[in-house]
């Protein structure tokens, strides 16, 4: 019997969506195209217990195959738990939510399948669906279009191709297009390139992409196939999370400079001379923490984040303050109120597996010719600090990936 891609458990699409991480935005161009293979968001949901309320709504509504409505109860739960102010009216909102991440979903699912079946079934069909209110011209040009799975214009073409959008694809065998009537595959159409402007309104500001006529910018890929096959969060030998040279999230640098450094009176800092504990406990004092308990604060966007007395501690329980401790006052000053928040997927050597990074700048003049650079790194219950002399390329090299909140001068 034929191997058919329907006959494949679909669970598929359920781990597409659960492998990925969740990484907050502040627009839905902070994220862009296949970094959505990688990355859970919604836009302009730009704190990590709300996206990852908002994962596990989607997730559920995946796996257990609810409604729309029963999706907009979670949708109504969250916004309120979390008062957060969204963009749009309440329907469409919840609606895009929904059905972006159903379809997109399904859809590396599907992708996946018919990967498994492309020797007994080398053949794909673009399906377009009637159920869609308002069809694009050209989705409906496609409809019914044959092409072998390895042609070009896949790459570009395969669904989702827009909002809203219900493409599909099946897949056929040389028998199938011998009942079609058919000696082969057709011709695929040429592949014409339009620049559109996105982000107007977002944050890091418009910038320019190469979208194919008939695809909304974001869809020109093909959902989960640079996936495919991983092991995520852990990627494949030699695979990069996301390449670093491609266009994207490792090398989205800052359109402006960071704001003008900060003037802190070094005679409202610690002295010199003083004990590692002495000067944890001052340190810690500025976050309103203690030093034998743990303590939440919350930043400028509402993040909450636990303080307390490991932050400068040995593995052994000693203090440890790294030979700054007159510094270290600027820690809670940077966390509460920086110049910027950055946050990015990283991959970590240590831990061997990809991560949600989240990291907060400062910079300090302190009377001296040397400006200090403080830099804080959260990724999950970790955390990690450096204060030194700033240098320009070290600084360039941080602020990449979503620009969460910038200070203003």
């Amino acid at each position: 019997m034929a191997v058919s891609a329907t006959s494949l458990p679909f669970q598929e699409q359920n781990e597409f969506l659960r492998r990925k991480l969740n990484l907050p935005t502040n627009g839905w161009t902070d994220v862009y195209g296949r970094e959505h293979d990688y990355a859970f968001t919604v836009a302009g949901a730009n704190r990590d217990e709300l996206v990852a309320d908002f994962h596990q709504a989607v997730q559920r509504a995946i796996e257990g195959g609810t409604t729309l409505e029963d999706f907009r109860k979670d949708f109504d739960r969250i916004v309120a738990r979390h008062g957060w102010s969204y963009n749009g009216g309440r329907n469409w909102r919840s609606r895009v939510i929904y059905e972006t991440n159903m379809r997109s979903s399904y859809m590396a699912g599907r992708y996946e399948q018919l990967m498994a079946v492309r020797e007994e079934r080398p053949y794909w069909q673009y399906l377009h669906s009637d159920a869609v209110e308002y069809p694009r011209p050209e989705h409906e040009a496609w409809n019914g279009m044959i092409l072998r799975w390895d042609d070009p214009w896949w790459q570009h073409h395969f669904p989702i191709n827009a909002w809203g959008c219900q493409c599909s694809v099946r897949a056929l065998s040389e028998d199938d297009l011998v009942r079609l009537g058919k000696a082969g595959p057709d011709i695929a159409p040429p592949i014409v390139f339009k620049q559109r402007t996105i982000g107007q309104r977002s944050p890091q500001g418009p910038r320019t992409v190469q979208v194919p006529v008939g695809i909304d910018p974001g869809f020109e890929h093909i959902p989960g196939r640079s996936r495919l096959e991983s092991q995520v969060p852990i990627p494949r030998q030699g695979e990069e999370l996301i390449p670093s040279a491609a266009p994207g999230l490792p090398n989205r640098l800052a359109p402006d400079a960071l704001p003008v450094p900060r003037v802190i009176d070094p005679e409202t800092l610690p002295p010199a001379g003083m004990s590692d504990a002495e000067y944890a406990r001052r340190a810690l004092d500025a976050f309103g923490a203690q030093l034998d308990a743990a303590e939440l604060v919350s930043d400028v966007l509402g993040e909450r984040i636990a303080v307390g007395p490991t932050m400068f501690q040995q593995p052994t329980g000693a203090p440890s303050v790294q030979g700054q401790g007159e510094l270290l006052p600027l820690l809670a000053e940077t966390l509460l109120q920086p110049d910027e928040i950055w946050t990015r997927l990283e991959y970590s050597g240590p831990l061997q597996k990809s991560q949600v990074l989240r990291r907060y700048l400062g910079r300090y003049n302190l009377g001296q010719q040397l400006t200090q650079l403080v830099v804080i790194e959260l990724a999950g219950k970790s955390w990690n600090w450096t204060i030194e002399p700033e240098h320009v390329d070290v600084i360039e090299l941080l602020r990449q990936g979503v620009r969460l909140y910038r200070r203003e001068d």
